[in-house]
């Protein structure tokens, strides 16, 4: 058993003291059953690991722990998203966390290597989902849906090196919006980069731009170019590289590690280095070379569609044809899009952030069809919203102006100045928090009023509600305004109705 042979000295007695145990319910004789072979050699593993004298406690590599300040930005962008999408009619719906592996290969090109496997697990062969879309399609086959428009907030996992500086993880939170369905040209996909633009201009990120080609273009490009058939995906893969590396490198390695004609090579460049609006489509439309091909026309008339309603939408001045956006994902079969920011917020005198793409998507018609036992199609065009690059740059704007953020939502405090007034408060917060409202209280039973008024401003709850013995005997409650301490009597029976008037007008 390989397994065997990485464990450590130390660790064979451990584990010979598991094998002699008497053998499980379903095992006869002397021979042991895999699973208390493998439990056995599991634990000492475990207590050879734990044995080790400096430990040390951290997240695994490429995750990271949010802290309440985290999540209170993070749940902000989110629901912002997550409006914008319901706004769009979109349903939500969400998928396990893994699928079996057979269900992720050979859908990402290149990026499978990237996949988490996981063991098996009772006869099955699981991966870590590595995006929304497959589960995705694999969901519309298995459950026979020919028409939806949905949305997706879920952790994805990909084993590569991550740029945590970068906002760059290996899990990571993906939000998808997807059109499934039949419907005339262009339609859906201008609503999904309209989508894209309602969200990077809500979030107020600072100038962006979306970049858009056709893989059918791409196709027709590398055709015309003279690009074998056979390594159309690779050399797709290669030009997705060109918003990280050079066009020298990426020639390079199309060139050198690839197997790709020099001369091939320079003709891409000719046409990867081309980006502009819808004029640039009628050019292409007159290129002696790209003319020529079948597949580059189709995707030219569905830009040149595509174009015209964006211009309807008003939001044609955000949108770039550029023919090196090649989006090296194998399952995309029309329009990609990819949104990048021009500029980061930042202050004067700062490096700029540089994070990469924020969203992308595209049109994939045929990824249903390849889970779907009669490969019946339903054509789909979807967005991701790359939120964990979006936190990052919200966070460290955030940190260069010095904003604070309140973690928590309280909005009264129960308080008392004197002791033995713990049954009194605890029956005022049961009625604020059956009346809806956010309160809280300190968990003692004489805390000191200096105490309580401190930790409301610390924390930023922005009403105070005192009892005491003088305001028990005349019937009323005062409430207490933190940031003016201006103070007033309520009678006891009015003051919830009170606090519900002045949270209304704040």
């Amino acid at each position: 058993m390989p397994l065997l042979g990485l464990l450590p000295r130390r660790a064979w007695a451990s584990l010979l003291s598991q094998l002699l145990r008497p053998p499980c319910a379903s095992c006869t004789g002397a021979v042991r059953c895999q699973s208390q072979v493998a439990e056995a050699v599991l634990t000492s593993q475990l207590k050879a690991h734990q044995e080790k004298p400096n430990f040390i406690i951290k997240t695994p590599k490429g995750t990271r722990d949010l802290s309440p300040q985290h999540m209170v930005v993070r749940e902000k962008i989110l629901d912002l998203v997550i409006s914008c999408f319901k706004r769009h009619g979109a349903k939500g719906m969400d998928t396990p966390a893994f699928e079996l592996k057979e269900t992720l290969t050979e859908k990402y090109g290149e990026d499978s290597g990237l996949m988490y496997d996981l063991k098996d697990q009772g006869g099955e062969l699981l991966s870590l989902r590595y995006d929304l879309t497959v589960p995705f399609a694999r969901y519309l086959a298995m459950n026979k849906v020919k028409k939806m428009k949905r949305y997706h907030v879920g952790k994805v996992w990909r084993r590569e090196s991550p740029t945590i500086v970068q906002g760059r993880y290996r899990e990571f939170c993906q939000c998808d919006f997807d059109i499934a369905g039949q419907f005339d040209p262009m339609i859906p996909d201008a609503e999904c980069l309209k989508i894209m633009c309602e969200i990077l201009s809500g979030l107020q990120l600072g100038d962006f731009l979306i970049k858009v080609n056709d893989r059918r273009i791409v196709d027709g490009m590398f055709a015309v170019c003279g690009v074998p058939e056979s390594k159309f995906r690779a050399i797709c893969s290669s030009i997705d590289k060109l918003d990280k590396m050079a066009w020298k490198d990426v020639r390079h390695e199309m060139v050198v590690k690839k197997g790709l004609a020099p001369e091939v090579a320079d003709r891409i460049g000719d046409y990867v280095q081309c980006h502009g609006g819808v004029s640039l489509v009628e050019q292409m439309f007159q290129d002696p070379r790209l003319s020529q091909n079948k597949q580059a026309l189709e995707g030219l008339g569905d830009l040149k569609l595509l174009f015209e309603y964006l211009t309807l939408f008003g939001i044609a001045d955000k949108i770039s044809f550029d023919l090196s956006l090649a989006r090296g994902l194998d399952y995309y079969t029309g329009v990609i899009y990819e949104a990048v920011l021009l500029q980061t917020p930042t202050q004067a005198g700062e490096e700029p952030l540089n994070v990469g793409s924020v969203a992308a998507g595209g049109r994939y018609d045929g990824l249903v069809g390849m889970f779907d036992p009669k490969g019946h199609k339903v054509p789909c065009v979807g967005l991701s919203i790359g939120v964990e690059r979006i936190f990052y740059i919200v966070e460290q704007r955030m940190k260069t102006k010095g904003e604070k953020v309140r973690t928590t939502e309280t909005q009264v405090f129960v308080a008392t100045p004197q002791k033995n007034f713990l049954q009194e408060r605890l029956k005022l917060i049961a009625e604020l928090w059956d009346s809806g409202i956010k309160a809280e209280m300190l968990y003692k039973n004489n805390p000191k009023l200096l105490t309580q008024l401190h930790y409301c401003e610390s924390t930023g709850i922005p009403l105070v509600v005192i009892i005491g013995e003088q305001e028990l005997k005349e019937g009323v409650i005062k409430i207490r305004s933190v940031a003016s301490r201006e103070e007033v009597a309520i009678k006891r029976e009015n003051f919830v109705a009170e606090i519900q008037k002045r949270l209304s007008e704040s």
